[in-house]
């Protein structure tokens, strides 16, 4: 520590959570610590933040926004802690607390699923008023699952008869016709990502019995052309993949009674070389549409481990 370092010190609002608020072995608090470079002591009731004087004030506003929501019976983890550091660096953490107000969901087990970034809940809300909704960002950022919770409420709230549920089923240079099996073998690999957010809100049996019923569809994003998709939700995924012509397709399949969201990051594409993505072309041109909204997530809006928004903002930077 520096000549200029100082000591502040709060008292913990509820004793009893003081083990939740540290994290198992003080992980929470070693985030924190790194993040603001303090160094953090709980003593009795009270924590003691030592470091350069914004940095001590900064980790303070953190411990005490983290407080307010165990306050409300919600439990926090590391994944938490890590996203009211992101809201902090970002001037946004006065949002922190809200974004446990709204639930979206709950998992097969029972748990609440909520927003866990600004980002996500400017999407969740773009959904709700809009009848098409890009997620354009990247991986990580909860795109595909917080649509798929989206689908799967307004499924049970009766708003539609029907989830489908496609990507492109080509990539990375892959052709489905030199891959092994029928054709679920082949394009299941590819929609991964969309059952196994299913499994967790459904589980794995019951959505095994909705597929056999039709009420969710998995399909190619070939298996669209020709139809008119009312009363469903549709989401397509990985559509940084998709053509021009391929995306005009699909978002001309909108029908009465549905919504839709088109999810991609810009910077995975795995077309040919010199194919135009179908989704940088949709950006340009769709801008402004009414009953279309536009969201873009970035590596702040990463929900996974702290270090993968720092591989994304290495790579971002180097691009």
């Amino acid at each position: 520590m520096t000549e200029s370092a100082i000591s502040k010190s709060i008292a913990l609002m509820n004793p009893a959570l003081a083990v939740q608020l540290f994290g198992t072995e003080d992980k929470h608090l070693a985030l924190i610590e790194q993040a603001y470079e303090v160094q953090i002591f709980a003593k009795d009731e009270q924590i003691e933040v030592t470091g350069e004087e914004e940095a001590v004030g900064q980790s303070i506003a953190l411990l005490k926004e983290l407080q307010i929501v165990m306050q409300s019976g919600i439990v926090i983890g590391e994944r938490d802690v890590v996203t009211a550091i992101k809201m902090s660096k970002n001037g946004t953490l006065s949002h922190f607390a809200s974004l446990y107000e709204e639930e979206i969901g709950r998992t097969a087990e029972g748990k609440a699923i909520r927003t866990k970034t600004v980002g996500q809940r400017q999407y969740l809300h773009a959904v709700k008023d809009n009848a098409i909704t890009f997620g354009i960002g990247p991986a990580g950022t909860g795109k595909t699952f917080l649509a798929v919770v989206m689908a799967v409420q307004a499924l049970k709230q009766g708003r539609v008869k029907r989830i489908v549920l496609t990507r492109p089923a080509v990539e990375a240079g892959e052709s489905l016709g030199f891959l092994p099996g029928d054709l679920k073998e082949k394009v299941d690999p590819y929609l991964r990502p969309i059952y196994d957010a299913l499994y967790t809100i459904y589980g794995r049996e019951h959505t095994e019995r909705l597929l056999e019923r039709g009420i969710i569809e998995v399909a190619p994003l070939a298996y669209m052309r020709g139809r008119t998709l009312e009363d469903a939700f549709v989401i397509l995924d990985e559509a940084q993949n998709t053509t021009v012509a391929q995306m005009k397709m699909f978002l001309t399949r909108l029908g009465f009674g549905s919504k839709m969201i088109v999810n991609g990051d810009k910077t995975q594409i795995d077309l040919p070389r010199g194919a135009k993505s179908g989704l940088i072309d949709a950006e340009r041109q769709l801008q402004g549409i009414k009953d279309i909204a536009f969201v873009n997530f970035n590596a702040a809006d990463v929900v996974r481990h702290p270090v993968v928004s720092a591989i994304i903002k290495a790579y971002a930077n180097e691009d």
